[in-house]
């Protein structure tokens, strides 16, 4: 039989049975976009309420994440920075009537400034040493908040914040209501996701992956390694400088409380439930542990059950946090068998 023949006789190959199927990232984002916009007139004052603590509370969580998931540094940090952060935006407010605007860059400005002495030191301990180090700046912040009084007002604390004003040449207006600080923190909100976006994408995010990979690898090829971890500690510090001044504005009071290691453990929480080093998964482990958690509160038990629950989720089903499953789903979305 002839080389022809035989070919004419080999079947063909069937053809590939992967179909890749339609992309749906876009419209699926549109969805969430117009879902996000149309909130206020979808569901009650008080989901709007617990939506706005877990947007909040994504500032210093984004923050975190670039600590913890990209750089690998464990910090404790984030609530005496909040704090710090919520301090400086109610003290401008109040005593010198300040716009909204020039208290929420000096409250992140502030909270930056403040992380560069305390990292110059602390950055030098490794691992368990560095996490109890930064701990101790959260009851250090508290203990100043309380007996600080002529400044702090102690256990008082600061009252009457006045809601977020804007002050555009003539023009002037507050922000009042639920539906406008909505709004006024998805705003925020979406301004640091796309600045972490940024911040990941750019070469040195890949230099805060090599340090999180291999901290001595990356040293000897010329990454300034300790000069990296000081600069996204002051970052992380800035993002919850952030949140905390809108939380100050929001709840129109602050006190020594807003240092408790509670918020350090659910940023924690948050970045890790989540999935560290990934943005998506910070932003919906926010939206999960914080709005599910804020929109239980008037059912205690409820509330607690849940949050245990979502728990034990995470330590025996999702130990790497949800970002498996999310990267999962937008394979899927994406078109991706």
């Amino acid at each position: 039989m002839s080389l022809t023949e035989t070919t004419r006789e080999t079947p063909l190959a069937e053809p590939s049975l992967e179909v890749r199927r339609r992309d749906l990232r876009l419209p699926l984002g549109i969805l969430v976009a117009v879902t996000a916009l149309a909130a206020p007139f979808l569901i009650g004052s008080y989901a709007l309420h617990a939506i706005i603590i877990a947007l909040i509370f994504l500032l210093p969580a984004h923050g975190l994440n670039l600590l913890v998931g990209y750089t690998g540094l464990l910090s404790l940090a984030q609530a005496a920075f909040f704090g710090i952060g919520a301090y400086t935006a109610g003290l401008l407010a109040v005593r010198y009537g300040t716009p909204f605007y020039v208290n929420l860059v000096a409250a992140g400005l502030m909270a930056g400034l403040i992380a560069l002495p305390l990292g110059i030191p602390a950055l030098r301990l490794r691992a368990t040493s560095f996490v109890m180090c930064t701990l101790g700046f959260v009851i250090i912040g508290q203990a100043i908040a309380k007996n600080w009084i002529s400044v702090t007002r102690g256990d008082m604390g600061l009252s009457s914040i006045p809601k977020p004003y804007f002050a555009l040449g003539p023009a002037s207006f507050t922000v009042s209501g639920t539906t406008g600080f909505y709004y006024l923190t998805l705003a925020v909100a979406v301004l640091a996701t796309v600045a972490v976006w940024a911040i990941v994408r750019s070469p040195a995010g890949r230099n805060m992956i090599a340090i999180r990979e291999n901290e001595t690898l990356a040293e000897s090829v010329g990454v300034p390694t300790w000069r990296y971890k000081l600069i996204v500690f002051m970052i992380s510090a800035v993002f919850a400088g952030v949140g905390g001044s809108i939380y100050a504005h929001y709840l129109t009071v602050v006190s020594p409380l807003t240092f408790q290691m509670y918020y350090s453990t659910t940023m924690l929480i948050i970045v890790l439930g989540g999935g560290a080093g990934t943005i998506s998964g910070v932003v919906f482990g926010s939206l999960l542990f914080v709005g599910l958690s804020e929109a239980l509160r008037v059912a205690p038990e409820l509330r607690m059950i849940a949050y245990g629950f979502c728990l034990l989720i995470l330590v025996f089903w999702f130990k790497k946090g949800f970002a498996p499953l999310l990267n999962r789903f937008w394979s899927f979305v994406g078109g991706v068998k």
